[in-house]
């Protein structure tokens, strides 16, 4: 999944949080609420505007944010 097409970043929308196509709901909201336990079809039934590919990438997103992450031993 390339997430680099659905998720935006936009310095003067929910404080430059990677945002759903330009949409005020984040990545945060979106993985929050999959850890939450609800189900990716849980989510498109309560947000209509959002997509099975909206979800994909969030998690990309995050994995790929992941796999970058620097780990320091102190």
């Amino acid at each position: 999944m390339n997430y680099r097409n659905l998720i935006t970043i936009e310095a003067d929308k929910r404080g430059g949080k990677p945002c759903i196509r330009g949409l005020r709901m984040t990545v945060y909201d979106v993985l929050d609420y999959l850890a939450s336990g609800m189900t990716p079809e849980q989510l498109l039934e309560d947000f209509d505007y959002l997509t099975l590919d909206d979800i994909h990438a969030c998690l990309s997103y995050a994995a790929d944010r992941e796999r970058h992450q620097l780990v320091v031993n102190a």
